[in-house]
């Protein structure tokens, strides 16, 4: 039976940087630009707008305009249009793009509607292991009690969970974790303090994943956050 309200969040942060390193989004991310347009670009390819859509699990890096960017991850969705790296949203959509990364829930959930034609609802059981983990990052479930839990051979629940999430078991929980560090650090947070609380063993694990998911280092991130005050 499916879940028919999703369980992902949608986590909104501020990137006060011109630049960021090849990196694959771990999710669909719509990128909406504070002073200027948004270059996107891999292999050859490139997509220039003022707010970008940009598919998932594509190597990438991004170039902004002055004062940078605000994010907001659409975790759970499917991308779904063919574009191989990202198109530039207009109209509506980008009307609530804009809403959305000034924090407006009520455009967050029409934009997550709009684009949710592509996207399966979840099980009820996996819906209930992403509300958990979003909510304590802290509670990192095992794969043998996914497996309980599921009441599935191990591997077979671990390849249901990434078919009903598009996400592995691990890096499900990994981004999760990412995701509450940064909220943290976007809301200055001490890194170090950031790390212990979302469930990374230390500072550099930390900064290993921040560099391999975001395209910049945490304290390159942090630096860039008072920019938000000079648009």
């Amino acid at each position: 039976m499916p879940d028919p309200v999703s369980p992902f969040t949608s986590t909104i942060l501020p990137i006060g940087v011109t630049r960021l390193a090849a990196h694959p989004n771990v999710v669909m991310a719509v990128l909406v630009g504070r002073t200027g347009p948004i270059i996107v670009e891999y292999d050859g390819a490139r997509v220039t707008g003022d707010v970008l859509l940009v598919r998932p699990g594509v190597v990438h890096s991004v170039t902004l305009a002055e004062h940078g960017a605000d994010v907001v991850y659409l975790n759970g969705l499917t991308f779904p249009f063919e574009a191989p790296l990202a198109v530039a949203l207009k109209g509506i959509l980008e009307q609530l793009a804009r809403r959305s990364v000034g924090g407006d829930r009520g455009a967050i959930e029409e934009l997550r509607a709009r684009l949710a034609f592509a996207t399966s609802p979840l099980p009820v059981k996996i819906a209930d292991i992403v509300r958990a983990t979003q909510a304590d990052p802290m509670r990192r479930m095992t794969q043998d009690e996914l497996a309980r839990y599921l009441d599935m051979e191990r591997t077979r629940a671990l390849r249901c969970f990434k078919a009903a999430t598009g996400l592995t078991f691990r890096r499900f929980k990994l981004w999760s974790g990412l995701q509450h560090a940064a909220l943290q650090m976007a809301g200055h947070a001490l890194v170090r303090t950031a790390a212990i609380d979302a469930g990374f063993a230390d500072t550099a694990h930390l900064s290993r994943a921040f560099g391999s998911m975001f395209g910049l280092s945490p304290s390159t991130a942090i630096a860039g956050l008072d920019d938000r005050g000079s648009e």
